[in-house]
């Protein structure tokens, strides 16, 4: 049984499958090696990205988010 190798678009480390951070999107496959090297992708999108096209999109999920941990707390919180 082989594996299929991968290899990190930010610092070009080759990585096993199961390994990593794998993202299909569209027609592209985002592959990084650490959560590190995913989140310095992400900060180059954002910092790069207009707020005009991301902004709206990230409110929205923040929005969300936060409204899903507020549902946990709940959740999690001692009944008397």
């Amino acid at each position: 049984m082989r594996r299929e190798k991968y290899r990190c678009i930010v610092c070009g480390r080759v990585f096993p499958q199961g390994q990593g951070i794998i993202i299909k999107y569209q027609d592209m496959l985002l592959s990084f090696h650490s959560s590190k090297c995913a989140s310095k992708f992400l900060r180059i999108l954002l910092e790069t990205t207009p707020y005009s096209d991301l902004g709206k999109h990230i409110k929205r999920i923040h929005e969300d988010l936060v409204e899903q941990l507020k549902m946990l707390d709940k959740k999690r919180a001692k009944k008397i």
